[in-house]
C-alpha cells in the first residue's frame, strides 16, 4: 500500500460523523464503523492533524509547514456568541432611538460606570438626582414645571439605555477573554475581535461625550434648543452600526467556514461555489453589493444628522419640499451658518448644521439607496446571473429589496406624521435591518478561508480512503 500503514488511513476518522457513512451497517466492528461512542472515547486521536495525508500517516498543508484540524477553526459557540452580541446591539440602537425621541437622554447628568448601575432607591436619593437635573439647560428652558414623578419616567429610560450598553460590554468581554485563554480563536479572528472590543469601548465613551454636549450651560446663555451635538450623535450611532456589522460579519463568516470544512453546502452550493466566485460577473456583482452597503451606511448616518437637528419636523410632505422637489436655494445654503468672513465653510456647514439641507440630503441619499437596491435586484434576475448566483444570494437580494421598500415607507410615514416615537424608532430599526440584509448578501459571496478549504480537502480525502 505504498508503504502506508493500514491504521494510518483512519487517522482523520474521529472528525467524521456516523451519518456520513450510510452504506456501513452496525454489524461491522467499531474499527470499521466509527460509532459516536468510539469517537468520544478516543479524544486524543480526534486531535490528530486533518490536512493532506502523508506517507507517515500525518497531515500537513500544501507546503508541509502547518498542520490544521477542525480545532483551528472557531467553534459553533463563537458564531452564536457573535450573533448574540449583534442582536443586543440592535436592541440598544432601538432603545437609544426611543431615549432620544422621548427627550430622556439628558436626565442623568453624571457618568458612573459602576455605581450608576443602581438607580435611586429612596425619596431622598430621587430628590438629589432631580436637583442635579434642575441645573441642566433642558430643565431650565423646556421642563421647568416637571415634577419628580415625571422625572422618574425619563430617568429610567436613559438608565435602561445605559444598563443595556454595559450588558453588551460584559457579554462581549467575558466570552472573548474565555476564548482567548482557551486558545479557541485563530490569530486573525482574535485580532479582529480585539479591534471590535476597542470600538465598543470607544462607542460607550462617545455616548457620555455626546450627553455632555447637551449639558453645556452656554445653551442657556444663547437661548438655543437644549439638545446634544448632531456631530457627536452621528459618531455615537455610527460606532454602534460598525460594531453591529463587525460582529454580524464575523459570526456569518465563522459559521460558513465550519460548514465548508465539514464538507457541507455553503450558500446552497458545494465545491462549484469557489469556481463561481472567480467569474467576472460575480465579482462585478459583489462590488456592486459592497457599494450598496456603503451607501446604506452613509444614508443611515445622514439620518442621525436629521435626528440631531430635529429636521424631521419641517417640510412634512413628500415628495415635494415646498413648491418643488428641493427647497429654495437660499434656505439650503444660508450664510448664517457660516463662521468665516469669506463664507468658504458655508456649503459644508449647511449640509451638517442646517435642518433644511440635512433633510434634503437624507431624502436624496435614501432615494439613491432605494433605486440602487432595486437595480441590484433587477440585475440578479437577469438570465446570465440568475443561473450563476448561489441560491442564498438570490434570496438575500430579494430580502434586501423588500427591506428597502419597508424602510422607505417607514421614512415617509415618519415624516408625514411629524415624527411619532413608534414610527421613528421603527424607522431607525429598519435602517439596521437593511444593513443586515445587504451585509449578509455580501458575505454570501465571501470566499471560504484557506484553513476551512484545507480541512475540507483533507476530510474529503479521508472519506475517499475510507471508501
Amino acid at each position: 500500500m505504498n508503504q502506508r500503514s493500514f491504521s494510518s488511513l483512519f487517522y482523520a476518522r474521529p472528525t467524521l460523523q456516523t451519518r456520513e457513512f450510510p452504506h456501513f451497517t452496525p454489524s461491522y466492528p467499531n474499527y470499521f464503523y466509527p460509532s459516536r461512542y468510539w469517537a468520544s472515547t478516543h479524544a486524543a486521536a480526534a486531535s490528530r492533524p486533518a490536512m493532506f495525508l502523508t506517507k507517515d500517516g500525518g497531515a500537513r498543508d500544501a507546503k508541509g509547514a502547518k498542520e490544521y484540524t477542525m480545532d483551528d477553526l472557531p467553534s459553533k459557540a463563537v458564531s452564536r456568541w457573535l450573533f448574540l452580541c449583534a442582536g443586543l446591539t440592535l436592541g440598544v440602537i432601538i432603545v437609544g432611538a426611543v431615549t432620544r425621541l422621548t427627550e430622556s437622554g439628558l436626565s442623568i447628568t453624571e457618568w458612573k460606570p459602576v455605581t450608576g448601575v443602581i438607580p435611586p432607591l429612596s425619596d431622598a436619593a430621587w430628590k438629589e438626582e432631580f436637583d442635579k437635573y434642575r441645573e441642566t439647560p433642558e430643565f431650565k428652558l423646556l421642563n421647568s414645571k416637571m415634577t419628580v414623578d415625571e422625572f422618574k419616567s425619563i430617568f429610567y429610560m436613559e438608565w435602561g439605555h445605559r444598563i443595556l450598553g454595559r450588558t453588551i460590554g460584559l457579554v462581549f468581554l467575558v466570552p472573548y477573554t474565555y476564548f482567548l485563554v482557551k486558545r479557541r480563536l485563530p490569530g486573525p479572528i482574535a485580532a479582529k475581535l480585539g479591534g471590535l472590543g476597542l470600538l465598543l469601548g470607544f462607542q460607550g465613551a462617545l455616548g457620555w461625550y455626546m450627553v455632555k454636549s447637551g449639558l453645556d450651560q452656554q445653551i442657556v446663555e444663547t437661548g438655543s434648543v437644549p439638545r446634544v451635538s448632531q456631530y457627536r450623535l452621528a459618531a455615537h450611532l455610527g460606532a454602534a452600526f460598525l460594531f453591529f456589522m463587525g460582529t454580524l460579519r464575523l459570526g456569518l463568516s465563522t459559521k460558513k467556514d465550519l460548514q465548508w470544512a465539514n464538507i457541507g453546502l455553503v450558500n446552497g452550493m458545494g465545491d462549484p461555489f469557489v469556481t463561481v466566485l472567480q467569474d467576472p460577473r460575480i465579482k462585478r456583482f459583489k462590488f456592486a453589493g459592497a457599494a450598496l452597503l456603503a451607501l446604506s451606511f452613509v444614508t443611515a448616518i445622514s439620518g442621525a444628522f436629521v435626528a440631531g437637528l430635529d429636521a424631521g419636523l419641517i417640510y412634512n410632505e413628500f415628495p415635494f419640499m415646498g413648491d418643488g422637489l428641493m427647497p429654495p436655494k437660499n434656505e439650503m445654503f444660508s450664510p448664517k451658518y457660516s463662521r468665516r468672513a469669506d463664507e468658504t465653510d458655508m456649503w459644508w456647514r449647511n449640509m451638517l448644521e442646517n435642518p433644511v439641507t440635512a433633510q434634503f440630503d437624507h431624502r436624496l441619499l435614501a432615494t439613491t439607496t432605494y433605486f440602487g437596491t432595486a437595480l441590484l435586484y433587477g440585475v440578479s434576475r437577469a438570465p446570465s446571473l440568475r443561473t450563476l448566483l448561489p441560491p442564498l444570494t438570490k434570496h438575500l437580494v430579494g430580502a434586501s429589496f423588500a427591506m428597502v421598500n419597508i424602510q422607505a415607507a417607514l421614512g415617509i410615514a415618519t415624516l408625514l406624521y411629524l415624527v411619532p416615537v413608534h414610527l421613528a424608532a421603527t424607522h431607525q430599526a429598519g435602517s439596521v435591518l437593511l444593513l443586515t440584509t445587504v451585509l449578509a448578501l455580501l458575505t454570501s459571496l465571501r470566499r471560504p478561508s484557506s484553513i476551512a478549504t484545507a480541512v475540507r480537502l483533507a476530510n474529503k480525502r479521508a472519506m475517499t480512503f475510507l471508501h
